[in-house]
């Protein structure tokens, strides 16, 4: 069975969107898809990984790399997921992508497996969700063959 490690980037500021996003309360943390749904985009990332659980695939505890002054935030809106596990990094000081997934990947190495990581930042919108779970199953069989796979737009 392949071992997945969700990983969930967190740390941006999300000043671009001002007014409705802002360094206190960023675009991550907003439910910003309309419709019926009253999840923010974290949340919905957060989700949107655990779909690739399968008989093949098994989905581990969730890895959120994020900073201290978002911690409570993410730590609020996981626990209205009851359904995800996770552990939060914090990261001292924001130093972007390359040194946060260095944290995660010594993270999830800790209890002596090597899984895949499956990145994604907080801040996405997925319209087409199979689409988007078939491309990750698709992935992660790559990368279980010993490459690197990445989903672009």
């Amino acid at each position: 069975m392949t071992q997945v490690t969700p990983v969930i980037l967190c740390g941006g500021s999300g000043t671009r969107l001002w007014p409705l996003s802002r360094a206190g309360f960023p675009k991550q943390f907003l439910a910003l898809s309309g419709g019926d749904s009253t999840l923010s985009l974290f949340q919905q990332s957060l989700l949107r990984i655990q779909s690739v659980a399968s008989q093949n695939i098994s989905v581990g505890q969730t890895v959120i790399v994020t900073n201290e002054e978002h911690r409570f935030l993410a730590l609020d809106q996981l626990r209205e997921l009851k359904s995800v596990s996770a552990t939060l990094l914090l990261e001292p000081l924001a130093r972007n992508t390359a040194p946060a997934l260095t944290l995660a990947a010594f993270c999830a190495l800790e209890h002596g497996n090597d899984p895949i990581l499956v990145v994604t930042p907080a801040d996405q919108t997925v319209a087409n969700s199979v689409a988007f779970t078939a491309a990750l199953v698709k992935a992660i069989e790559i990368a279980q063959e010993g490459s690197i796979a990445i989903l672009g737009i």
